[in-house]
C-alpha cells in the first residue's frame, strides 16, 4: 500500500524511520471504497495519523479550498493537541493544507471567518459543531464535507454529549450525502454497539471494523507498603506519600491519578508535605482556571515538572513521550479506565507502559487484583448504552429551526437514523415539538416559551428572529452546579469551587486550591476574594456522582472470596483477613447476597455485602433505612462503598429479608426520589438543556443560584398541574439511569429474593472492617486531639475482629 501513497507521504514517513502501520493501510483502503470505519487501536499506535492519512492522501490528490473533514473530540484541550501533532507532519510535507481549531475559546471574528472560508481541516467539539449547524449558511459550509472523525468515541456515545453529535452527524449527512464517519478509540469492549451507533441508520454492516496491531503488554504492578499490611479503611491511598515521592525521583516523569478533584487536592499535599528534595511537581483538575491546567500541561511537555497529580482532565489525548509511570490513587473502578490512563505513559507502541494502583484498602486491593488479572485477559468494561435523551433532542430541533423552517415528517426521518434516536416514535416527537412551541400546557400563557410556529401543517419556524441568538447563547448539554470564581485581589483567577462549599466560608477561612493554602478576603457578586496563606485549610469538596466499580470487577471479587487457590497470590495479610473471616462468619459464594448482623458499643449493626457499587448502595442506604423505620428498628445511620453497605440502629435485625423485598423498587423508590433532591437536581438540568430555562442573555449571564430558583419554581408548577411534562419524564430518566444505578439495585434486590444467607454474629466480623473505620471516623468529632483516640478506637475494632476465640 505504500507504494500507492502519494511520494511527499512515502518520504516524510521514510525520513522518520517509521513504516505506514497494518492498521494505517486499512483506514486508507476504507477511505479509498468510500466505507465508513472505526478503528481500535492502542496509543501510541499512530491512531489520530491513521484517523486523518485519508484526509491528507485526498487533499493532496484532489486540493480544495472548502472544508474537507471534521475532526470532533471530547475535550477543548484534546484539539489544541491535535492541531500541533497534526500541524508537525502537515509542515514537514510542505502541505498548503489549514487546519484550525473551534470551540467556546476561539475568538468571535475567526468563528464568523471560518463559516465563510472554513479551513479544509476543522477540529472541534460536539457544542461548537452544534452551533455551526444552526446558521443559515450551514448547507453551504458543509455541503462538501467529506469525513468526519469522531475521537475517544468511547467519551461520546453513552452520554448526552453523544446523544447531541449523532444528531448533529445525522443532520451533517442530510447536507452532505456522501459524508464519510470515522471514529477512533483505544479502549472498548464491544466495537460492534459502536459501529452501530456511529453508521447512519444503525447499520452495523456499512462500518468496517478496524482493528491496531498490539502493543507491548503493559507493565503493571499493586503498590504495598513497606510492611506490607494494607489499610484496613479508607479509599485514597493516602498513606504512600513518601514511598510514591521516592518512585516519582526514580522516574523521569509520572503522572498521579486521582478520581476526584478532592483526592487530587489532598495528594498534592502530601507529596509535597514529603518533598524534601523540592521535586517540580504540579496539580491538574478540571476546576482549575484555565491558564492554570496549560501552564502545567506546557512545564509537562518542556520536561519541567517530575510529576503531575491529576484527574480524568488528563485520562484523553495529551502526548507526552517522556512519561515513564503513571499511579492510580486508590481504585480504578474499570479495567477500560486504567488502561486509558496508563496509556499516558510513552505513547510508543513497541514500549510498554508503567502503571501502578495504589489500593486504599483491603478490599481496593482485592479490585486492582480484579483489574490486572482482567487487563491479563484482555477483559474490557461492558458497554451499555441508552436510548437518546429527550431534552437533547428538543434542544437539536431548535438549532435546526435557527438555520430555518424544516418539514416535521422530514425531520423526523433524519432524526431517526441517528442510532440513539431510531426507536422515536411520531407522537413522541410532536410532544417535543409541541414543548418547543408552548413550553406545556401548564406553561403555554408564557410567550417567552412560543419559540417554535408552525405555520402550516407540519411545516415549523422559529417564533421571533431573535430566538436564534437566545439559542446560540444557550445551547449545550454540559451543565455544571453553581460555581463560584476564585481570584486574588490583583483580578488573577485561581479556578472555580462549587456554590455549595462557597457558601460555607466565611473572611478568614482557608482552604487548599491548586496547591496552595489560600485565605478568604471577602467576597464580590459571585467572586470569592481570596490570598495566599501558610495556614492549614480545609480541602475543597465537589458534588456529583463518585464512579463505581464496574459490574465485571465486582464479578472478579466475589469470585476471589469464594476461591482459596487464588489467595496464594495476596499478600499475607489479606489471606489472614480473608481466612479469619471464614471462620468466625461466611465468605459468601459469587451469587450469594451475605447479610452479617452484630452487636457493638450499645448499637446493633447490619452489613450487605452485595459488591454493586457506591452508587447502588447509596440508594439501597436510604431505602432500607426507611423500611427499618417503619418496622420500628430505629435505624441510626449508615455507610456504603463500592463492595458493601452498614446500617447502625438502636434495635437488632432479626430477619434481614422483609428490608429487601422486591416491592421496595416501587414504593419506597418511587417515593424517594419524588421527595429528595435528585429528582429536582435531574430536572434542572433538563430544563437547561431543553431551553426552558436560559443560563445567559446577551452581556448578562445568570449565577448558579438564579437558574436553580427558576428552574425550582418551574418544577413545583410542572410537578402539581403537569406531572406528564415531557422534561419531568426525561428527569425522571436521568433521576434513575445516572444517579441510582437502578438496574444494578435492582440485581442486588433480585438476589436478594433467593440467594440472601444470613449470620448473626456475636461480635463485628473482619469483613466488616472497612466499613465500621468509616463508621467511627464519621461518629468522631474532626479536631486533631481526636486522631489518637481515633487510632485507639480502630486498633480495638481491628482486634475483636480478628481474634478467633
Amino acid at each position: 500500500m505504500t507504494a500507492s501513497l502519494p511520494a511527499v507521504v512515502e518520504d516524510w514517513f521514510a525520513a522518520r524511520g517509521w513504516r505506514v502501520r497494518d492498521h494505517q493501510r486499512a483506514m486508507l483502503e476504507a477511505a479509498r471504497a468510500s466505507e465508513h470505519a472505526l478503528l481500535v487501536a492502542a496509543t501510541g499506535a499512530g491512531k489520530t495519523l491513521a484517523g486523518f492519512l485519508p484526509s491528507i492522501v485526498d487533499l493532496i490528490g484532489t486540493p480544495t479550498d472548502a472544508l474537507h473533514t471534521l475532526y470532533v473530540s471530547p475535550l477543548k484541550a484534546l484539539a489544541v493537541d491535535v492541531q500541533r501533532n497534526l500541524l508537525t507532519p502537515i509542515e514537514e510535507m510542505g502541505l498548503a493544507i489549514r487546519v484550525e481549531t473551534r470551540s467556546g475559546d476561539t475568538p468571535s471574528d475567526r468563528k464568523a471567518r471560518q463559516r465563510t472560508r472554513p479551513p479544509q481541516i476543522l477540529l472541534t467539539t460536539p457544542e461548537s459543531l452544534s452551533l455551526l449547524l444552526s446558521y443559515p449558511d450551514a448547507a453551504q459550509m458543509f455541503g462538501g464535507l467529506k469525513t468526519i472523525v469522531v475521537d475517544e468515541i468511547h467519551a461520546f456515545a453513552k452520554e448526552k454529549r453523544g446523544d447531541l453529535l449523532s444528531l448533529a452527524m445525522a443532520r451533517l449527512q442530510t447536507l452532505a450525502p456522501a459524508m464519510r464517519r470515522v471514529g477512533l478509540s483505544a479502549t472498548i469492549s464491544d466495537p460492534d454497539a459502536y459501529r452501530s451507533w456511529l453508521a447512519p441508520d444503525a447499520d452495523i454492516d456499512a462500518v468496517r471494523l478496524v482493528t491496531g496491531e498490539p502493543g507491548a503488554k503493559p507493565d503493571l504492578s499493586i503498590f504495598l507498603p513497606e510492611d506490607e499490611r494494607i489499610p484496613w479503611g479508607g479509599h485514597s491511598g493516602r498513606y504512600a506519600a513518601p514511598q510514591l515521592l521516592d518512585l516519582i525521583a526514580e522516574h523521569k516523569t509520572s503522572i498521579v491519578f486521582c478520581n476526584t478533584r478532592s483526592l487530587c487536592e489532598l495528594i498534592f499535599q502530601d507529596l509535597w508535605a514529603a518533598n524534601d528534595e523540592h521535586l517540580p511537581i504540579g496539580v491538574h483538575h478540571g476546576s482549575l482556571a484555565i491558564e492554570a491546567r496549560r501552564k502545567a500541561e506546557a512545564a509537562m511537555a518542556d520536561g519541567r515538572l517530575r510529576a503531575l497529580v491529576a484527574t480524568a482532565s488528563l485520562d484523553m489525548g495529551l502526548d507526552w513521550g517522556d512519561v515513564d509511570m503513571v499511579a492510580q490513587m486508590g481504585a480504578p473502578k474499570g479495567s477500560s479506565r486504567f488502561l486509558q490512563r496508563i496509556g499516558r505513559a510513552n505513547h510508543r507502541l513497541d514500549e510498554p507502559s508503567k502503571g501502578m494502583i495504589v489500593p486504599g484498602n483491603r478490599f481496593e486491593y482485592l479490585e486492582a487484583r480484579a483489574c490486572l488479572d482482567a487487563i491479563e485477559a484482555g477483559e474490557l468494561d461492558p458497554e451499555q448504552f441508552r436510548p437518546g435523551a429527550l431534552d437533547v433532542l428538543a434542544q437539536h430541533v431548535m438549532g435546526i429551526a435557527c438555520a430555518g423552517p424544516f418539514e416535521e415528517g422530514a425531520l423526523l426521518a433524519e432524526i431517526q437514523s441517528a442510532a440513539p434516536y431510531a426507536g422515536l416514535t411520531p407522537e413522541t416527537f410532536r410532544r417535543v415539538l409541541e414543548f418547543n412551541s408552548t413550553g406545556g400546557y401548564s406553561l403555554k400563557a408564557y410567550d417567552k416559551f412560543k419559540r417554535l410556529t408552525e405555520e402550516a401543517p407540519g411545516r415549523w419556524r422559529l417564533s421571533l428572529p431573535k430566538i436564534a441568538q437566545q439559542h446560540r447563547l444557550n445551547a449545550g448539554v454540559i451543565v455544571d452546579n453553581p460555581m463560584m470564581e476564585l481570584r486574588f485581589r490583583n483580578g488573577r483567577r485561581l479556578g472555580k469551587v462549587e456554590e455549595g462549599f462557597g457558601s460555607t466560608l466565611a473572611p478568614g477561612d482557608c482552604f487548599f486550591f491548586s496547591g496552595l493554602s489560600l485565605e478568604v478576603e471577602g467576597f464580590k457578586d459571585s467572586d470569592i476574594i481570596v490570598r495566599a496563606s501558610t495556614k492549614n485549610g480545609r480541602i475543597v469538596t465537589y458534588g456529583g456522582q463518585r464512579m463505581s466499580m464496574s459490574t465485571h470487577l465486582a464479578e472478579r471479587v466475589r469470585g476471589f472470596l469464594a476461591d482459596r487457590s487464588q489467595w496464594r497470590r495476596f499478600p499475607d495479610d489479606v489471606r489472614e483477613w480473608l481466612d479469619i473471616q471464614s471462620q468466625r462468619s461466611l465468605l459468601p459464594e459469587p451469587d450469594q447476597l451475605l447479610v452479617e448482623t452484630f452487636p457493638r458499643d450499645g448499637r446493633h449493626y447490619m452489613c450487605v455485602y452485595s459488591f454493586e457499587g457506591w452508587n447502588a448502595h447509596q440508594s439501597l442506604g436510604m431505602l432500607v433505612t426507611k423500611r427499618m423505620e417503619n418496622a420500628g428498628l430505629k435505624p441510626l445511620s449508615w455507610v456504603a462503598n463500592d463492595y458493601a453497605l452498614a446500617v447502625s440502629s438502636l434495635e437488632p435485625v432479626a430477619d434481614p429479608a422483609p428490608l429487601f423485598s422486591a416491592d421496595i423498587l416501587e414504593d419506597e423508590f418511587r417515593q424517594w426520589i419524588e421527595d429528595s433532591h435528585l429528582l429536582k437536581r435531574a430536572f434542572r438540568e433538563v430544563a437547561v438543556i431543553g431551553g426552558l430555562v436560559e443560563r445567559q442573555h446577551p452581556g448578562k449571564r445568570k449565577t448558579g443560584r438564579q437558574v436553580s430558583f427558576s428552574t425550582d419554581l418551574i418544577y413545583d408548577v410542572l410537578r402539581k398541574y403537569e406531572p406528564d411534562h415531557l422534561l419531568l419524564r426525561a428527569a425522571w430518566e436521568d433521576a434513575k439511569a445516572r444517579m441510582t444505578e437502578l438496574g444494578r439495585l435492582a440485581r442486588l434486590v433480585e438476589r436478594a429474593a433467593d440467594t440472601l444467607v444470613h449470620v448473626e454474629a456475636e461480635r463485628v466480623t473482619p469483613l466488616a472492617i472497612p466499613l465500621m473505620v468509616v463508621i467511627g471516623r464519621e461518629q468522631a468529632p474532626g479536631t486533631t486531639a481526636d486522631e489518637a483516640l481515633l487510632v485507639e478506637a480502630e486498633a480495638s475494632l481491628v482486634e475483636d475482629a480478628m481474634r478467633l476465640d
